[in-house]
């Protein structure tokens, strides 16, 4: 190449280039010249080199004049920062391009023309370049144009992206990390656009964004044009996809939500503006932006580019990309694609937990970024001029911050916002700097006051919390290189899918309690027979109730189905090759009742606790419809997503008897136990599963011990019933006998058993007695797994096992 050629196609571009072109545009070249072949979508065009800025700089006379305005900069004074960046700004925009320049990128121009068609539209995108600078990260620090048509928009676009180096935010960025500012240049992509203003766009990662967790695909996707998604201008779908099953054919979308989506921006044609925002309708937000198809073909070329990144660089490289769908030709492209940068650099041999001592009121809630824990006064900010008036360790809160906050975000014990999904700005700047944060509340800055003490909690999942007052909090750091493994199976209790890929990274031997009751309490929140008997009921609120929650479902049992899928495949997936115990639906009727439309369908009981629940649901002419939908959601999760380490796990089991007609009923419904790899493992939390437990072994292929209900039933008292409370006791002598001599006799007849009741989490001196009766596996509640497993170690030590 010669050395001031000032155009560079993408076909020329690989991503050795990173130097001359950036690497937003060496990253293009690489997929444009490897990817396409293998049919990653990509939108061809140029690049402008770095090599043009500095001759821009250099012809124009620029140099000396940026570097006496930034002699005089006081990077800790956002005045200064804001004085500075404006001036140098100026400098730019009134600066002409030499005509050399000019023409080479004119005559570029007009070449992309002739490929898509006379004044072709095209995105200008800043792509920042930085030799031996590997660990600069300068995403989201320039500007992009978008819908750019003729030559003269072209010229003034480009000239707006070099000037744009010197925004505050930049200045700053660079400031911090001590990057000499001409050591820094700036490369120009011209990229023909995707008509995405007339379909939808959004960002997708091949990391999990908030755990790390490696094997997941994280899609965000909105209408309109990219840039909201990316600004966090409004709440996105989110939708996640298992690579690992992926990879092997099968759909693994383990998870699909739907995302506000209140406005969308698309081309403007009337003004000076070339975009605009515009509403979306209000059946358009609740509806999914893209089908399954679609979101499985993103997910198949997230892993495509993941593969050839980390193959050509010899290491793990997840991916961050921009993704469009053309809304006149239907196709979907990749238009950006960098290398992720937060959760990729994560030491996995160190576990860090944040754990909050106690809570308060919620104030306002939304969606969790990184599992952090912050506290400070609020600061309500809703004018980007106004954040000369932030204070370091306040809580910023605004509608939704862009590249202009980046000086005040950096100095916020936390942030949040109104708007936004967990791929937007704020996210991916908090998440980069290590503050908790907490998007799309929707209320935040009308429901938080101007100076009130808050705690934001980011420590419990997907959802983020803020708490009225300054609650305390602490931070366990462990050291998982020497972390003992033990013989004695250390399994984990997981219920909520949402904190699954963050739990993952417990040292674990997989999952031994998924419970369904918190997926269909807390994503389905329908009883499954008002969505059988939808067409039949009459209350006109509790169809309104199913309607709002059902609206993207014609057939309403298939959202039971999805949902319930869905919920149990994430647990599945996060733990993924071991074993996942998932308990079929233990609801008492009262708790049944409690769900939408399940007061036209449940009985009322003296004594729920020891009534209809459990097995006895499951074949009852009363239930099985509803029991169908179970097992119609676990046949999805092992066949259509392929997640076969799931085991299914009968709570309730009064009798063999009834443990043979819930088998028979699960045939019926398309799980048969012992076809492809299918094990079925019964509840051991009834006396009679014990005294008749020779007879189980010949029915299940393992017992899981549920020691709240054993005790219960031994020593004949109601759990739920402070009056007897006291003499609730799982260490009781009785109680332990019972577990003692089931072990025995599931070790002779070559049984599986573990146990997943409370007491082992509760009580170290109880999993100690675990171990001594040779128990195969112990699960536990996820904050008691380092320090049982410890004296689990110290217990196996001693009785000479290894």
């Amino acid at each position: 190449m010669a050395k001031h050629k000032f155009v560079l196609w993408f076909r020329e571009l690989t991503i050795k280039d990173v130097p001359i072109v950036g690497g937003k545009n060496a990253s293009l070249g690489e997929m444009y010249q490897n990817l396409t072949k293998k049919g990653v979508n990509i939108p061809n065009g140029f690049a402008i080199t770095a090599d043009a800025y500095r001759y821009f700089i250099q012809k124009a006379g620029l140099d000396k004049e940026i570097k006496k305005a930034l002699f005089f900069l006081k990077p800790s004074s956002i005045t200064s920062l804001q004085h500075t960046g404006h001036k140098i700004r100026e400098l730019i925009l009134s600066a002409e391009f030499p005509p050399e320049l000019k023409d080479e990128i004119v005559s570029a121009y007009k070449q992309l023309c002739k490929q898509y068609g006379r004044n072709t539209d095209v995105a200008v995108r800043s792509s920042a370049t930085a030799e031996d600078l590997p660990d600069a990260s300068f995403a989201g620090q320039q500007e992009t144009y978008l819908n750019i048509r003729g030559e003269r928009a072209l010229l003034e676009a480009c000239k707006k992206c070099f000037a744009s180096l010197f925004t505050n935010r930049a200045i700053s960025y660079r400031e911090d990390k001590h990057f000499d500012h001409f050591q820094v240049a700036l490369s120009i992509g011209v990229q023909k656009m995707v008509r995405s203003d007339l379909a939808c766009s959004g960002v997708m990662f091949s990391i999990d964004t908030e755990s790390g967790f490696r094997e997941a695909v994280f899609i965000t996707g909105a209408y309109g044009l990219g840039e909201n998604v990316v600004q966090g201008a409004v709440n996105p779908d989110e939708y996640y996809v298992f690579k690992t099953t992926l990879k092997k054919g099968y759909r693994p979308i383990i998870s699909k939500k739907v995302g506000e989506k209140h406005i969308k921006m698309i081309y403007d044609m009337s003004g000076n503006k070339t975009t605009k925002n515009v509403p979306v309708d209000a059946a358009h937000r609740k509806q999914f932006v893209l089908s399954d198809d679609e979101i499985l073909q993103l997910a198949r070329w997230a892993v495509i580019i993941e593969n050839h990144y980390s193959h050509k660089h010899g290491r793990f490289m997840p991916m961050d990309m921009e993704w469009a769908k053309d809304g006149k030709t239907k196709k979907l492209f990749i238009v950006q694609a960098r290398p992720e940068t937060v959760q990729s650099q994560k030491d996995i041999t160190r576990f860090e937990e944040y754990v909050l001592k106690r809570k308060s009121k919620v104030l306002v809630e939304g969606n969790s970024v990184g599992s952090k824990i912050g506290a400070g006064k609020v600061n309500v900010i809703k004018d980007v001029k106004d954040i000369n008036n932030f204070k370091q360790g306040q809580v910023l809160v605004t509608e939704m911050t862009d590249p202009d906050w980046e000086p005040i975000m950096k100095i916020a014990s936390a942030i949040i916002t109104n708007r936004g999904g967990r791929t937007c700005h704020a996210a991916i700047i908090s998440r980069e700097m290590g503050i908790p944060c907490v998007v799309g509340t929707n209320n935040a800055t009308e429901v938080l006051k101007q100076g009130q003490p808050v705690t934001v909690d980011c420590s419990s999942g997907e959802k983020g919390f803020v708490y009225e007052g300054i609650l305390p909090f602490e931070v366990k750091k462990h050291d998982l290189v020497h972390f003992p493994r033990t013989k004695t199976k250390v399994m984990m209790n997981v219920g909520e899918p949402d904190s699954a890929f963050e739990k993952s990274f417990i040292p674990n031997d997989g999952v031994g309690l998924a419970r369904e009751e918190f997926i269909i309490n807390s994503y389905i929140k329908i009883h499954p027979l008002a969505l059988l008997n939808y067409s039949k009921i009459k209350d006109h609120h509790i169809k309104r109730q199913i309607d709002e929650l059902t609206c993207n479902y014609s057939d309403k049992k298939q959202f039971f189905i999805d949902k319930l899928a869905q919920g149990i495949a994430t647990i599945a997936a996060a733990f993924y090759p071991k074993d996942v115990i998932v308990r079929l639906s233990d609801f008492k009727s009262n708790e049944y009742a409690n769900l939408i439309g399940g007061t036209l369908y449940e009985p009322k009981e003296d004594n729920p606790m020891i009534g209809w629940r459990g097995a006895s649901r499951y074949y009852s002419p009363k239930y099985r419809q509803a029991f169908a939908l179970e097992c119609a959601a676990l046949k999805k999760v092992r066949n259509e997503m392929g997640l076969k380490n799931v085991k299914i796990m009968i709570p309730f089991c009064r009798t063999v008897e009834e443990g043979k007609k819930v088998l028979a009923e699960m045939r019926k419904n398309g799980l048969v136990r012992g076809k492809d790899g299918l094990q079925v493992y019964v509840m051991c939390e009834i006396p009679s599963n014990v005294v008749l437990a020779d007879e189980f072994c010949k029915i299940f292929d393992g017992f899981s011990i549920g020691s709240n209900d054993l005790t219960q039933l031994t020593l004949g008292l109601d759990r739920d019933s402070e009056l007897v409370s006291s003499i609730y006791n799982e260490r009781n002598e009785a109680v332990k006998r019972l577990i003692s001599h089931v072990i025995s006799v599931a070790k002779k007849n070559k049984r599986k058993i573990g146990i997943c009741g409370q007491a082992p989490s509760d009580f170290p001196d109880f999993a100690e007695f675990l171990v001594e009766q040779g128990i195969d596996s112990i699960s536990l509640n996820p904050d008691t797994v380092i320090r049982t497993t410890l004296r689990i170690s110290e217990k196996e030590k001693q009785l000479g096992r290894k």
